[in-house]
């Protein structure tokens, strides 16, 4: 492939009103396999590191990604770009991401078949079965022991924060994520992490319907961000509105322990 049947690969699977260019370096790197630069929307592709076309356009949708989440924040903020310490691995972008890669998929313009490793193929079986699994149902029945410790600490006239604490030596947010797990019906099928995400629904269909989807090859970041958009079905103002609200409270507090400081360098 060179650069413009990337670039008419990327535009196949999802069009961009705002231009940008694929350019494969040549070289090898040991740090990143590719970079999009937002300024200049460059995608840049460092050709060397990959041994297949498939892993060459995985990357090349990475970066694309980028530039559709640069696309979407310019037409939110007017112009503007967001500051260069933004976090640009988001849920979101994610999301975004993997669901590129789901209609690349679609399109026959990428693949991952570990079909074609029948060794792979049959450990991938024996890890989800054998660990995530067997691993998601130890952890609801730790769960349910700790419901248990729980009742018997009230009993007892025992704090359970204190039993945690210097007993089990066991984080309470640990804890309470792995009761959590246990007091509502999550399919342990899907694994500890994504059941802690599918129990935080509360709506026993969202729970559900979440499941379903992570089950059927959806990545966890898709189901999540999904979830989120429908929960808040909140519009691009409303969203900046909230972050600006979030920043404000940011600086001021950063004001009062920056004033601290000084006053204390005065004292010294």
């Amino acid at each position: 492939m060179d650069n413009n049947e990337i670039k008419e690969k990327l535009l196949q699977i999802e069009e961009t009103e705002l231009d940008f260019t694929v350019t494969m370096t040549g070289k090898e790197s040991t740090r990143v396999n590719g970079l999009y630069k937002p300024e200049t929307h460059e995608i840049l592709l460092h050709n060397k590191n990959f041994k297949s076309d498939m892993q060459l356009i995985y990357t090349a949708i990475h970066e694309y990604t980028h530039h559709l989440m640069t696309e979407a924040d310019l037409k939110v903020s007017g112009g503007a770009l967001p500051p260069k310490y933004t976090r640009v691995h988001t849920a979101a972008f994610w999301a975004k991401f993997h669901g590129l890669l789901q209609k690349a998929e679609e399109l026959g313009i990428y693949k991952i078949s570990i079909e074609e490793s029948p060794e792979l193929k049959e450990l991938t079986e024996k890890i989800r079965k054998d660990y995530m699994e067997v691993n998601g149902k130890l952890m609801q029945e730790f769960g349910h022991l700790l419901a248990k410790a729980h009742e018997l600490c009230e009993q007892a006239n025992i704090r359970y924060e204190d039993y945690l604490d210097r007993i089990l030596c066991l984080p309470r947010t640990t804890a309470k994520e792995i009761t959590k797990v246990s007091s509502v019906d999550v399919n342990p099928a899907l694994g500890f992490d994504n059941m802690k995400k599918v129990a935080s629904l509360k709506n026993p269909d969202e729970r559900d319907s979440a499941s379903k989807q992570i089950l059927a090859g959806k990545s966890p970041d898709t189901v999540s961000e999904f979830m989120r958009k429908k929960a808040t079905e909140e519009d691009p103002k409303a969203k900046l509105e909230k972050e600006k609200n979030r920043l404000t409270k940011t600086i001021e507090a950063l004001q009062q322990r920056l004033q601290y400081v000084e006053e204390s360098l005065e004292n010294l």
